[in-house]
């Protein structure tokens, strides 16, 4: 599967299925005054942005490696995602203050089998945008496409919230509207807030996890010939991750047969772990 052909497809699908929500929940939400739906739609709103910064991010990460960027410019895809996760984190905090005051103020709206409608075609579309993304995640690791699968899967839920609230507006509940629309943007925070700390952490340079880490360790510890190392060390290089690390040898074997042992090591590791972009290795005589 081409990582970025699959990525930027998705992108597109998302953005599609993301324009035809934000028109027809916006529409239904203002026409009857219902808050979830109108959070909802705000949403919608949200996840085209992310789809669009999906789809910037994945073209910027698919270009090679050149003269000013040695290890390619994987690092895209932390930085839309970030850029994602803030606009999310803002747009959750308008929300919050639009739904309490429709509480507060004991907001009523219009129930109109419109909403329903909205609903059901929302949960259909997510779930099946969720089904694809969620696949291609899990097969790419890519950030992006996981955070814009998670966004899918959690539309589906509120959006399920919002079917009950406007179910329970028949018998004359509404403060559930209001409650729903909050319900909806904590939702919104709390993955926009996961999303940063991800982008943030890989950013920032973040080591290697500790069971990759160990994965490089089992095979060195394979190698016999290799009495000690020292100095791990590792950056992220897009999803990947580059290593570096010193090995100590036999001091009285020649310079060819010890840099030998730390070739064939690199290209080991580097074509045994998925998650080592390039591994480099330094050689001290013991």
């Amino acid at each position: 599967m081409d990582r970025f052909k699959s990525v930027r497809l998705a992108s597109i699908l998302g953005i599609a299925g993301n324009v035809f929500l934000l028109v027809i929940k916006a529409t239904v939400g203002l026409l009857t005054g219902s808050q979830a739906m109108i959070a909802d739609s705000f949403n919608s709103a949200g996840d085209i942005f992310s789809s669009v910064m999906t789809f910037i991010g994945n073209k910027i990460a698919s270009k090679p490696d050149d003269e000013d960027h040695n290890l390619g410019h994987g690092k895209a895809e932390y930085i839309y995602s970030m850029f994602i996760s803030i606009v999310m984190i803002v747009m959750s905090l308008i929300i919050i203050k639009n739904s309490a005051t429709s509480i507060f103020f004991h907001n009523k709206y219009d129930f109109s089998v419109w909403l329903v409608i909205v609903c059901v075609i929302t949960i259909v579309t997510k779930l099946s945008l969720f089904l694809y993304t969620n696949k291609i995640a899990k097969k790419l690791n890519n950030l992006l496409i996981k955070a814009n699968s998670e966004d899918h899967r959690n539309d589906c839920i509120v959006t399920l919230c919002n079917l009950i609230s406007c179910l329970l507006s028949l018998k004359g509940i509404y403060w559930i509207d209001g409650i729903v629309g909050i319900g909806i943007a904590i939702w919104i925070l709390v993955s926009a807030i996961k999303i940063f700390i991800q982008s943030y952490d890989v950013l920032m340079d973040k080591c290697i996890d500790d069971n990759t880490k160990k994965e490089v360790l089992d095979i060195i510890s394979k190698h016999k010939e290799i009495q000690k190392i020292t100095h791990f060390n590792s950056t992220p290089v897009g999803y990947k991750y580059q290593i570096s690390f010193s090995i100590f040898v036999d001091g009285n074997l020649s310079t060819f047969e010890s840099h030998d042992i730390a070739d064939k090591l690199e290209k080991e590791i580097d074509r045994e772990i998925e998650e080592v972009y390039l591994t480099v290795i330094h050689v001290n005589p013991i």
